[in-house]
């Protein structure tokens, strides 16, 4: 299990509410001119509730299969009850999975769920209590992160979740920015599209919509507001580690868009971080926006790079109005300031 973070905290929802915080009353001041667009009106205030998981994990021992003729390694995984990424990695079999007849796999012991349309890998982690990121890992998903029916999905063993300890049971139940990334969206068919983006904030998404992920991005950050860096990236003091930068800012000071992007989650279910914001750029990169109010973008929204996404706030634990700001790269944060233009 992966060691707890300190702004990682229990959430009692099933899983993500999108969600318009209300801004402060009165007027705003901002230390940066305003953006020259229109504002759109607070998106409207909506809740996804992922379907129910069926709990139908089964546990199986190791044993070999001699590939006939005809056999796909799909049909292989269906027939074993394992999952086709671990057969392919017992095996040396890389994509697009050629196995010939009279070749002997092994079928890698192991306790499996097969996916069904409309499950999200945080709620299958929870109906089993165990740690999403920890099983995101342990199956070597990849953007898009959007599970199919029928796919089978490797889960630590009944033995090894009898052993947790009570500090390990609560962390099933805590979620954090990864969890939303690698296992926010709901399962598509074996063959459905993922949903295109929607062009403005109150175009709501159904609750079964994945979201498509951008095609490219170059790379290209642009700040989503200036001030000064309260908390740089990196360890801090008792071994605490910040996986962005915050900055300072006037309560109601606009936040920008770093980037062309896709919204993929915007609401307040994460508590230390209030109001967030995660924009999807695509090969990868994911930006995050924190202690945030008056959220102006909803899940599934296209928005571009300088677009007003919300405005800076105090909310979740912050002690002032600032910005907690983060760029990951293939689920590992990195440091904001190397991808930044410099302001000097």
């Amino acid at each position: 299990m992966r060691a707890r973070r300190p702004w990682m905290l229990p959430l009692a929802s099933a899983l993500m509410l999108s969600a318009c915080i209300p801004g402060p009353s009165g007027p705003r001041t901002s230390s940066r001119p305003q953006v020259a667009q229109p504002v759109p009106p607070p998106a409207p205030l909506t809740s996804w509730q992922p379907n129910a998981v069926a709990n139908n994990a089964t546990e199986i021992d190791a044993t070999r299969y001699t590939v006939r003729s005809g056999d796909t390694l799909s049909g292989i995984a269906r027939r074993t009850g394992a999952s086709i990424s671990s057969i392919a990695e017992a095996n040396a079999i890389v994509p697009p999975y050629v196995i010939q007849p009279g070749q002997v796999l092994d079928i890698p012991a192991g306790r499996f769920h097969e996916v069904q349309r409309g499950e999200t890998g945080i709620a299958i982690a929870r109906s089993y209590g165990v740690d999403w990121s920890d099983v995101a890992t342990l199956n070597r998903l990849e953007e898009p992160f959007i599970l199919r029916a029928g796919q089978r999905i490797l889960l630590p063993s009944t033995r090894a979740v009898a052993s947790m300890t009570r500090q390990q049971r609560a962390a099933a139940f805590d979620i954090d920015i990864d969890d939303i990334v690698t296992g926010g969206e709901p399962a598509l068919a074996e063959n459905e599209q993922a949903t295109p983006p929607t062009q403005t904030a109150q175009q709501v998404l159904p609750a079964d919509a994945a979201v498509r992920s951008p095609a490219n991005f170059t790379g290209q950050f642009g700040w989503p507001l200036t001030g000064r860096i309260l908390t740089p990236f990196g360890r801090g003091g008792e071994g605490q580690r910040n996986n962005g930068v915050n900055i300072s800012a006037v309560r109601g000071t606009p936040v920008l868009a770093s980037a062309d992007g896709v919204v993929l989650y915007a609401g307040d279910e994460i508590q230390v971080h209030g109001g967030l914001v995660l924009l999807n750029h695509g090969d990868g990169w994911i930006t995050a926006y924190a202690n945030m109010e008056d959220l102006q973008v909803t899940r599934g929204q296209r928005v571009e790079r300088g677009q007003l996404i919300a405005r800076a706030g105090d909310t979740g634990q912050a002690e002032q109005p600032q910005l907690h700001f983060e760029i990951r790269r293939n689920r590992q944060p990195v440091d904001p300031a190397q991808h930044l233009p410099d302001l000097s």
